[in-house]
């Protein structure tokens, strides 16, 4: 078995993840849930092979000293993947991310039109959320690819690794990957507002430094987009706030009130039909009350604002579950298990 014939039945299986795992048959995701492969229990050698033979020389001794490395490759006639090679008992191991080619639209993902005026802005901060495997990477994707084909700007992303590949349209795209283009996250966006950039985009805000300089470039005129393993708006909003120090958190709230346009929670969800997913969401629109709010730190209020704020395109994700379900996209017992507050979904 080779490495290339996994990947190719991965895409037939229309997957979009694959586990290499010792003393298992390889592992698929298929619209969210984990399946075996028809192929035998890899021995700890097969794992071993497979992966090593997509490594470099320089990926192969970084991870030997390291014990993890994420990286991405193209394969002609195939796809692009994203993969994280670790080890689990001392076996190595990968789990491998399909990324499509072709960078979707805002409208073939199923993002509300709001969405694209946050990524029309010229300044301010816009976060995509949501857990692991929700498609935040995908969306912000589909947000470069919008700006690229309508304003001349130059746009900086810097990802770990780099997904989809942009080529230049309207604007100069430049895709820094850390380990190959610069050496962390840090020291890129250390350097970043000296690269004229318009657009900044930021594949995760890890931790204090790169939430610090998100927060900076988006006050100092720079459109940025980025994303946060969070789960809504509000906890997106705490999770900013708390990872300061206490005597500097007045000051960020005050920062983020000022600089935030929008946050995008989301779900890929079970269709009805059994072919794939479909997109659920939550947004808030940064209105004054919602700045306000930030400022004071009473993001229980946040919730409230959202349901009283579709006149200026916020959603609540109970809405957008309600919506989905009524079109028949999904099923009750998707929407109720997903319902933020089970009970009023129920009322809705």
């Amino acid at each position: 078995m080779e490495i290339k014939t996994l990947l190719q039945k991965t895409l037939e299986m229309g997957a979009s993840d694959l586990h290499i795992c010792a003393n298992s048959p390889p592992l698929v995701r298929v619209d969210g849930e984990i399946k075996p492969m028809d192929f035998p229990a890899l021995t700890p050698e097969d794992t071993r092979r497979l992966i090593y033979s997509l490594f470099t020389e320089k990926q192969r001794m970084e991870f030997e000293e390291n014990k993890e490395l994420d990286f991405s490759i193209h394969i002609p006639n195939l796809s692009r993947f994203r993969i994280n090679v670790h080890y689990q008992k001392g076996n190595v191991e990968a789990a491998v991310r399909v990324v499509s080619l072709k960078i979707p639209t805002c409208e073939e993902l199923g993002l509300p039109p709001i969405v694209k005026e946050f990524a029309l802005k010229s300044r301010g901060l816009v976060i995509i959320t949501g857990p692991t495997g929700m498609g935040k990477t995908t969306t912000l994707a589909s947000l470069i690819d919008l700006i690229n084909s309508t304003k001349r700007c130059v746009i900086i992303s810097i990802e770990d690794p780099i997904e989809y590949v942009h080529e230049n349209k309207l604007s100069v795209v430049k895709q820094r990957e850390v380990r190959s283009d610069t050496h962390s996250f840090a020291k890129a966006l250390r350097h970043v507002l000296r690269q004229d950039p318009d657009v900044i985009c930021i594949g995760e805000m890890r931790d204090l430094e790169s939430i610090s300089i998100a927060l900076t470039a988006a006050e100092t005129g720079h459109l940025v987009l980025t994303t946060l393993h969070t789960p809504d708006a509000a906890q997106t909003i705490d999770r900013i706030i708390d990872v300061f120090p206490p005597h500097q958190q007045q000051e960020v709230k005050v920062q983020l009130a000022g600089c935030l346009e929008g946050i995008v929670a989301q779900l890929l969800l079970p269709r009805s039909d059994g072919k794939g997913r479909v997109l659920a969401t939550e947004i808030l629109v940064a209105t004054p009350a919602v700045r306000r709010v930030i400022r004071e730190h009473r993001t229980d209020q946040i919730p409230t604002l959202i349901q009283t704020g579709s006149q200026f395109g916020m959603q609540s994700m109970d809405k957008s579950l309600k919506e989905l379900y009524l079109k028949g996209l999904i099923s009750y017992q998707t929407a109720i298990t997903f319902a933020r507050n089970p009970e009023e979904f129920k009322k809705l």
